[in-house]
């Protein structure tokens, strides 16, 4: 009796070592919601949400410039007035927004900011969202564009899936950033689906 109770212990040790904590990662992995990608809305029932700073400089008009944001319909334009300074030269576009509502942020944004050098990766920012001249992202989630990549985003004939291509090209970060003088691997990277 006592041999099988001992070989029973030993048979439930292993079991608990081995057969658990993979059990464990599969139930994890399976039901995650990271490996899930909703499909998108339409904006008729789910309106972009714009987000943001303007440069101070429009202070006196911020009412008339928050509608131009709001001008194309199925948004909320939830934009401030820059306390200090100079706006971010920041813009992130959420995976959801449709090419012509971003390329017109993106103009109102050049216009009414400080300008776009900088895109945010698409998997940090909310799928129906835009953030305009934002500081919640620091710089290894973010990438360096050009004046002609900017372009490149506004060609009028782009359509919503080869803007989101694009875009997702262009804001993929460099593999090593600065760090206290040092050039560090970035750990902000995420690959563009």
């Amino acid at each position: 009796m006592q041999l099988k109770k001992q070989w029973f212990s030993e048979l439930l040790g292993q079991f608990g070592t081995r057969v658990i904590p993979v059990l464990m990662v599969l139930a994890i992995v399976g039901v995650s919601p990271v490996f899930a990608e909703e499909e998108c809305e339409p904006v008729d029932k789910k309106r972009i949400k714009i987000e943001g700073y303007i440069s101070k400089s429009f202070r006196k008009h911020r009412k008339q410039i928050f509608k131009e944001f709001g001008e194309i319909g199925s948004t909320r334009v939830a934009l401030r007035v820059y306390p200090m300074g100079e706006t971010s030269k920041v813009i992130a576009v959420g995976r959801c927004v449709p090419a012509y509502i971003a390329q017109h942020i993106i103009k109102k944004s050049i216009e009414y900011s400080t300008g776009v050098e900088s895109l945010v990766q698409q998997q940090f920012v909310h799928s129906h969202w835009v953030g305009v001249g934002v500081t919640m992202f620091d710089e290894p989630s973010q990438q360096f564009v050009s004046v002609e990549q900017v372009k490149q985003l506004l060609r009028p004939d782009i359509s919503d899936e080869e803007f989101h291509v694009l875009y997702r090209k262009l804001s993929v970060p460099d593999d090593l950033v600065p760090f206290f003088g040092l050039k560090s691997p970035n750990v902000k990277i995420a690959q563009p689906n």
